[in-house]
Parts: structure tokens; C-alpha cells; sequence
């Protein structure tokens, strides 16, 4: 019922996504959409060469949509030697049996030109009234670009200048491609946000600074009418503190904090995106064998430095696109897409004897069992776990030190 629902979206124009914000899946995208896209994914079109965003993730978007906040991003939509820039504006909704969606819709809407005024030696600066006023004193750095030259930088205040590390003659000799580190790549996406009604809207962007740094900026830009120009105005925050703390918040919501390997959580995240997609995917489930002996009899030290070297061992017999997990305790899980049961095999046998061969001082010799299931079609996952645990608890019982399959 809620696919035929979605489905009265294909009469539209305007190309409309409809996607789940904590697992990022896109749940519907009309026919318009499915033809801008081009095949894209939804990560292809959130980080493409001209895509923008105020958010990575979209989740975080939801107190403010809550709020009645406006947010607009700008995708990257088109096959890859044709991609074009596209604004999406978000809304909130939520939808029975799945909850809260976003849906994304493409903004086809342009401003009005305005009249194109005489330029006699183009924009000048003046330091009396409002303007100049509210501009140089204003304590965020504020830069204003000339969209129709190349993107030149023909203003800046003493904020910018003080932030980008450029007297007043320098930057005003720079564009802005020359300092935001998407290259010319910039100036399609600001003549995106050009156009967007309302203009000024959060975009977040990593700028170069003259010592050759470069620190992530949000930017609030939008088209201003200034002594008969028009130009762009442009808002900098510094959020490159923010975006360390953020990052060190992902980090630790998705790593295992003493091994630094994936955690459960972030395996239930990735395999709502796998199953749809990867027909042979197989679980290898590692135990360590007699760990509790290692913790008895060297404390408990020794047996995180245990765990540590096997999450080591454990990801440098991975292969790329392979996923490593701490389970929980002494137990690890390998996740491998697009693999079958027999080559899922070879890979546990590989990592079964790399454990046998670690060699720590003062510790005696690790060994570990492991149970290996390839995932069948239409199986959950509880009953996917269930084999491959059987699987394990019988290498354990036939003496621990090997490979079984369910």
C-alpha cells in the first residue's frame, strides 16, 4: 500500500526522493528522479563534484526540519562525464510503518534577472554609510564575489582578511575557486545557489587559507545588489573545530573503543544497505579460544593486548571491501560481500592459521575457531546468526583450533 502511495509521485516533474534519514537508504524515487540521476546513488549525488551540504549526515537535519527550518543541498546528478548541479530542498514527513522520511525535491525555480546596470570601472568600495558600516565592522569574515567575472573576489573585510591571512590587495586579486578546494568546480555550484529563492542558504565547504592550510567553513552566500552591482555575498564560519568533534562522535559511535574495529551497531547499519545488493555475501564468526584463561593467568592487560593483535590479524587478512567487527568480548565477525561459501572458506582458514603464528612475549600461543555461513536468499538475519553460531559451537566442541561451515 505505501509503494502505491509513493507511486503517485511518477506523474510529478519535479524529481522527488524519498529517503530513510538514520540508514540513508532511499525508500522511493520517482520516474523524474530516476532519469537526473542517472544510476547515481544517493552517496554519488551528496559527493559528487558539485555537490554541497550544510550536513554529512542527514539525520542531523532533523531537529532543525522539525523546527520548520528551511535546508537546501546542492547534488551532483547526470552520468559521470555529463554531471550537472541540481538544489534539493528538504522536508520532514512520516509515513506508517516506516516513520520519519525526508523527501528531497528538486528546485527547478529561477530568479528574476535583474537589470544589468552600467559598470564604469566595476564595483568600487566606499567607506561611508550603511553599507560599509554593517560590511567592515561586522566581526564574521564576509567576502563579495562577482559571479559573472570568473568569480572574482572584489571585496573582503577585515575579518576575511584577518582569517585567510591576505591583505586587502591580495585577496582582492584572488576567486573564489582560488580558495575554496573544489577548484573551479565552485562556480557552477554558486550559480545554483545563485538562483535559489531566498538565497543565504548553510553550505559547508573546505577553504585554503594563504599559509597553505585549509579549514572547513560554513558559508552562507546568496545574490546582493550593491551600488548598482550585483554580486554575491558571502558569510564565512569556521566549523573546522566542529567537523574534528563530529567526526570524533562518528568515530566512536560506529568503532570499538579498544580495538578501533566497527562495532554491532554499525553492522546492522551496513547490512540494511548489503542485503538489498550482495547475493553471495558470507559471515565469518571468530572465537578466541581459551581467552579466559588468558585473563586468569595474565590479567586482564595482557588480554586487551591479545584482542588488539587480533583485530590486526583479522584486518590485514581482510580483503578490500571486507568488513571486521568486534562482536563482543573475544569474539569478531567478518562480513564479505559478494562471497561464496567455498572462497568464504579460504579466507577463514587463511586468518585461522595467521592467529596460530602470532607470537606475543610471555604469553603462550593463540588459536581460534571459526564458523563460516554464506547468506541464502530471502534468510533473515537472526536465522543466518543461528547457522553460523551452530557452526561455530561445533568447531569449538571438535576441539577448538579450526574452520566449520554451516
Amino acid at each position: 500500500m505505501l509503494k502505491l502511495h509513493l507511486q503517485a509521485l511518477d506523474i510529478l516533474d519535479t524529481p522527488v526522493w524519498v529517503i530513510v534519514p538514520e540508514s540513508e537508504t532511499v525508500l522511493f524515487a520517482n520516474k523524474q528522479a530516476k532519469k537526473l540521476s542517472a544510476g547515481r546513488s544517493l552517496g554519488d549525488m551528496r559527493n559528487g563534484t558539485y555537490s554541497a551540504y550544510a550536513q554529512r549526515s542527514l539525520s542531523m537535519y532533523l531537529p532543525g526540519l522539525e523546527n520548520q527550518d528551511e535546508v537546501v543541498e546542492v547534488w551532483s546528478i547526470g552520468p559521470k562525464n555529463e554531471e550537472s548541479p541540481l538544489s534539493c530542498r528538504a522536508s520532514l514527513r512520516t509515513l506508517d510503518d516506516v516513520g520519519d522520511v525526508l523527501i528531497f525535491e528538486g528546485i527547478y525555480r529561477t530568479v528574476p534577472p535583474m537589470p544589468k546596470l552600467a559598470r564604469a570601472a566595476g564595483y568600487q568600495p566606499r567607506k561611508q554609510g550603511f553599507y560599509a558600516r554593517f560590511f567592515y565592522t561586522t566581526s564574521a569574515p564576509m567576502l563579495l564575489i562577482d559571479p559573472v567575472h570568473d568569480g572574482q573576489i572584489v571585496d573582503a573585510n577585515l575579518a576575511a582578511l584577518q582569517f585567510y591571512g591576505y591583505d586587502r590587495e591580495e585577496m582582492c586579486q584572488k576567486h573564489t575557486w582560488e580558495i575554496n578546494t573544489l577548484g573551479r568546480s565552485i562556480l557552477p555550484v554558486m550559480s545554483e545557489i545563485a538562483r535559489l529563492p531566498g538565497g543565504h542558504k548553510p553550505l559547508n565547504f573546505v577553504h585554503r587559507l594563504a599559509d597553505g592550510s585549509t579549514r572547513h567553513v560554513q558559508t552562507y552566500a546568496g545574490p546582493i545588489e550593491i551600488y548598482g552591482e550585483r554580486l554575491m555575498l558571502c558569510i564565512i564560519h569556521d566549523i573546522t573545530e566542529q567537523k574534528r568533534l563530529e567526526q570524533e562522535l562518528e568515530y566512536a559511535a560506529h568503532r570499538d573503543a579498544l580495538t578501533g574495529l566497527l562495532n554491532r551497531r554499525q553492522f546492522y547499519h551496513l547490512t540494511e544497505q548489503i542485503l538489498p545488493t550482495a547475493l553471495d555475501f558470507s559471515l565469518l564468526l571468530v572465537d578466541t579460544d581459551h581467552f579466559k584463561q588468558i585473563n586468569d593467568r595474565f590479567g586482564h592487560q595482557r588480554g586487551d593486548e591479545v584482542l588488539i593483535e587480533l583485530a590486526r590479524t583479522l584486518e590485514s587478512g581482510s580483503r578490500s571491501g571486507d568488513y571486521v567487527f568486534r562482536w563482543g568480548g573475544e569474539e569478531f565477525l567478518l562480513l564479505l560481500p559478494h562471497t561464496t561459501l567455498e572462497a568464504a572458506l579460504e579466507i577463514a582458514e587463511r586468518v585461522r592459521l595467521a592467529v596460530a603464528s602470532i607470537s606475543m612475549s610471555g604469553l603462550p600461543g593463540i588459536t581460534v575457531s571459526i564458523g563460516v555461513a554464506r547468506h541464502m536468499q530471502n534468510e533473515s538475519l537472526d536465522a543466518l546468526f543461528k547457522r553460523v553460531d551452530e557452526a561455530l559451537y561445533r568447531a569449538k566442541n571438535n576441539g577448538r583450533n579450526q574452520v566449520l561451515a554451516a
